[in-house]
């Protein structure tokens, strides 16, 4: 585990790099067109930089997160950014474009125009949220799979769907009233938390009738290996290696951060396809322990024959 883990965050967080980093230089042009063309060139893969028509367009490509910055030259150069869709992508931003208008000799000003709430001023409540929801659902499939391990499976899976529905209401109440990580669309924080909390308990449910002791082991390499480093929440997928990178499409905890500054911060732009991250996910659980009941009602029926056949034996001995 101690391998995993420091494989896991040191390969996803120890060095970020940006990579394809899409920005804008506002303005049509030869000036502005040369300009982005020579950042494109100094940045040799870096960065990814086109250019717009005007402000506006500039601004809906930042609001809707196909740009991380865009910056309007001139004599007093001005660069946008939406601090809520990274903080660590709009401070990789504003020291490239920094050096950019020191070159002109101009201070820069910066706009962001998508903040985070004031009680999330680093942009990372959203991750840390997502380590408490984590924390709270698999810790507890280690309590209903052993405790509960004599139940019925069907008794497990309304355990675990109660649990995640207490585990997502906790996650809430630290969301809104308690530290105001969001500011408003708090019921549907709630949902996406009981979204993903229920994917991952009911996933360690039916995991636990395959792996045993090994189940630990196995949802933490899920959902915190592989999953807090690759959820979007410290560094986006362009400040990353590789492997973190394609993780971030697909994974459950990318879906949930991605989904909730989706809703909260971008008027819900894209959030049908990291609701459906998240929904896949759950799908998953249920599909593996209905997997799961299919597996312990056939090892019943094996252990049930294997008496009958043991009393027989037995009956056959008493008559000899």
């Amino acid at each position: 585990m101690c391998l995993g883990m420091g494989l896991a965050y040191l390969g996803a967080f120890h060095a970020p790099q940006p990579h394809d980093l899409r920005v804008d230089v506002v303005g049509s042009g030869p000036t502005a067109q040369v300009l982005a063309q020579t950042l494109h060139d100094k940045g040799a893969g870096a960065l990814d930089v086109r250019t717009v028509a005007d402000r506006q367009t500039a601004v809906t490509a930042l609001r809707e997160q196909t740009s991380y910055g865009a910056y309007i030259p001139g004599t007093h150069p001005e660069l946008l950014v939406a601090s809520a869709s990274s903080d660590t992508s709009a401070m990789a931003v504003e020291k490239v474009f920094t050096k950019v208008a020191a070159g002109q000799d101009a201070p820069l000003k910066v706009t962001d125009v998508a903040p985070v709430s004031d009680g999330d001023p680093t942009g990372q409540g959203i991750f840390f949220l997502l380590v408490a929801l984590s924390i709270g659902s698999y810790a507890s499939v280690a309590v209903i799979g052993g405790a509960g391990a004599v139940l019925p499976l069907r008794i497990r899976a309304l355990l675990a769907a109660g649990t995640s529905l207490a585990v997502s209401l906790i996650g809430t109440v630290f969301a809104g009233p308690m530290f105001h990580l969001v500011d408003h669309g708090l019921g549907g924080v709630w949902a996406m938390s009981w979204l993903y909390s229920a994917g991952i308990l009911l996933i360690g449910v039916g995991l636990h009738t395959f792996l045993r002791r090994w189940t630990t082991l196995g949802v933490m390499v899920l959902f915190v290996m592989l999953n807090f480093t690759s959820s979007g929440g410290i560094y986006r997928p362009e400040l990353q290696p590789g492997l973190f990178a394609a993780l971030h499409a697909f994974w459950n905890g990318a879906g949930f951060v991605e989904g909730v500054r989706a809703h909260v911060y971008f008027d819900d732009h894209a959030l049908g396809g990291h609701l459906l991250v998240l929904a896949l996910w759950f799908l998953a659980g249920v599909a593996l322990t209905v997997a799961a009941a299919v597996a312990e009602a056939r090892r019943r029926r094996e252990t049930e024959d294997a008496l009958e056949e043991l009393e027989e034996e037995l009956e056959e001995a008493v008559a000899v």
